[in-house]
């Protein structure tokens, strides 16, 4: 593979705010950006060269696609593995590749991956029928968390099941749909590092850092997070693991459990630039979404190198109306995503404090 040159075009699966801000970094590398998404007036098409509303399962718009642009990448992990794997057949060179997407959008796959590599997570079982949830329950316990297998984010298709007398409610909620059980986890804090990595093994990881959740959606990270260098170097050892496992190029985020003994347990992957790496666009030598560029056009990756602390905090629906009092904040960035509609539990924007 060659390194391609300014000027040629990236594709990218998704027009949500993570394709606007890997599109923006895209063109400040010279590429033009072709976003393929089914949504009409996504937020990354209003900051492209190009758009192509269609369907994710429409044969003929992808093959269309694929022969428009040089490389194609997603922005986001429940792109559908079959619609990549057709862009891989029409001839477009796809990163991540199918076979990592796959397996991070299925929880199951996920946490069978996660063991194969030698990687500790909580205690997990695959339940496909009520059955299947009484037999988890005898072998893990409660309190546990039900989740769906797929597709579920944000807090989004998940039940939990404080005592045995929750099960029933708790299977009802998922609707009968594929599901896996996991038991909790004691842990101290919730952690997660973002890193790249490319097709010829250059390897790149940001600093650790610290996530605060509020309603299942990321509320604050902190960087970088508050452990000691024997935590940092393991996170990032794991996550050069797992990327050398899937061959992965681009970046792509690990979130962990932070024990009290000091270790760690993975929680999930996400093979996309990451919510808790948005802090890298203020204080790092090169953003998560240039990295991300770099690694899928064969670039050689950028210093990861912080220049100062940081706290990132989330604008959720109406949080975003306090826009202008933000924008004042000295030391502070703010970034808009360009959603016309603020709903509950919506990622309008964020705000970046620096710690200088």
């Amino acid at each position: 593979m060659k390194a391609l040159p300014p000027g040629s075009t990236i594709g990218i699966l998704g027009g949500g705010q993570l394709g606007r801000m890997l599109a923006i970094a895209a063109a400040e590398l010279g590429f033009d950006v072709h976003i393929y998404t089914p949504e009409a007036n996504s937020p990354a098409a209003r900051v492209a060269a190009r758009t192509t509303v269609a369907a994710f399962d429409d044969a003929d718009a992808l093959a269309r696609f694929a022969s428009q642009v040089d490389v194609v990448t997603t922005e986001f992990e429940n792109v559908p593995a079959d619609a990549t794997r057709a862009l891989v057949t029409a001839g477009a060179r796809v990163h991540p590749n199918p076979e990592a997407l796959a397996i991070a959008q299925d929880r199951v796959a996920e946490k069978n991956f996660f063991n194969a590599c030698g990687i500790a997570t909580a205690p997990y079982a695959p339940v496909d029928s009520r059955a299947d949830l009484d037999a988890a329950l005898a072998r893990i316990g409660a309190p546990a968390i039900l989740k769906t297998r797929r597709l579920g984010y944000d807090g989004k298709g998940q039940a939990r099941i404080a005592t045995l007398a929750d099960a029933d409610a708790a299977y009802a909620a998922l609707g009968g749909q594929p599901a896996i059980l996991e038991g909790f986890c004691a842990f101290e804090r919730e952690v997660s590092i973002v890193a790249a990595r490319t097709i010829h093994n250059a390897f790149a990881p940001y600093d650790l850092v610290e996530n605060v959740h509020a309603h299942g959606i990321l509320h604050r990270t902190i960087a970088p997070a508050r452990v000691d260098a024997r935590v940092q170097e393991q996170a990032a050892g794991l996550a050069s693991i797992v990327g050398d496992a899937l061959d992965y190029a681009g970046v792509f985020a690990i979130e962990f459990f932070l024990m009290p003994d000091g270790s760690l347990i993975a929680n999930e992957m996400a093979p996309r630039v990451h919510n808790s790496g948005h802090w890298t666009l203020d204080a790092c030598i090169a953003s998560q979404f240039e990295q991300h560029i770099r690694a899928v056009a064969d670039w050689p990756l950028a210093s990861p190198q912080r220049l100062c602390d940081a706290e990132m905090i989330n604008l959720i629906g109406d949080d975003v109306t306090a826009w202008a009092a933000l924008a004042a904040e000295p030391n502070s960035k703010l970034h808009l995503y360009g959603k016309h509609e603020a709903r509950p539990g919506r990622k309008m924007g964020h705000v970046t404090r620096l710690k200088r």
